[in-house]
């Protein structure tokens, strides 16, 4: 604390001491002015110098380089963003191509699997139709053969009656003339 006091005592005592010669404070003193003065020129003369030789050229150099920094990178930017939108529009109709083409082959798909569906069908109907006209040859062969045999039958079953019911046995001219009018009518 004290080494921080002693400036400020210093610095009171001499101003007293400028104050008690009566002169007050030096720099409004009229009889320092051409010294003042000339001192100002060779200061201002010095750092005007300094700062146009100096300081300046290399603030500007520095300037300009940020400048040239600057505007490669906005060079470079808009570049890069033309060149991206360049690509999302080739990628766009890419995908359109793409899309374009998936629904070719999806058509073309649905086309071929019609067609095999329909041959298909078309097999198995004519398969069914043959086996249908197979049967119903079949059918008609039984039928036909049953009905030859129905006669028969009925001969055997009318023979077969009489015997119960008369206790003798009928004559096969008999039961063929009982047959023939039961099937006449």
């Amino acid at each position: 604390m004290r080494l921080i006091v002693t400036p400020f005592i210093v610095a009171a005592t001499a101003t007293s001491a400028f104050a008690a010669e009566g002169g007050g404070f030096p720099p409004f003193d009229s009889s320092t002015f051409g010294g003042q003065l000339f001192w100002l020129a060779i200061t201002f003369g010095t750092l005007y110098l300094l700062m146009s030789r100096v300081a300046l050229p290399r603030i500007a150099s520095i300037l300009d380089e940020r400048q040239t920094t600057i505007d490669t990178a906005l060079t470079a930017a808009s570049t890069a963003q033309k060149a991206a939108e360049a690509e999302a529009q080739a990628l766009e109709q890419a995908l359109v191509k793409a899309k374009t083409n998936a629904q070719a082959i999806a058509i073309e798909a649905r086309a071929k699997s019609a067609k095999e569906i329909d041959a298909k069908r078309h097999a198995v109907e004519t398969e069914l139709s043959a086996k249908m006209v197979a049967a119903e040859a079949s059918i008609t062969a039984t039928k036909a053969k049953a009905m030859a045999n129905v006669e028969d039958i009925a001969k055997d079953a009318v023979s077969a009656m009489i015997e119960q019911l008369t206790g003798k046995a009928p004559t096969a001219a008999a039961i063929g003339k009982a047959v023939g009018a039961a099937g006449g009518e």
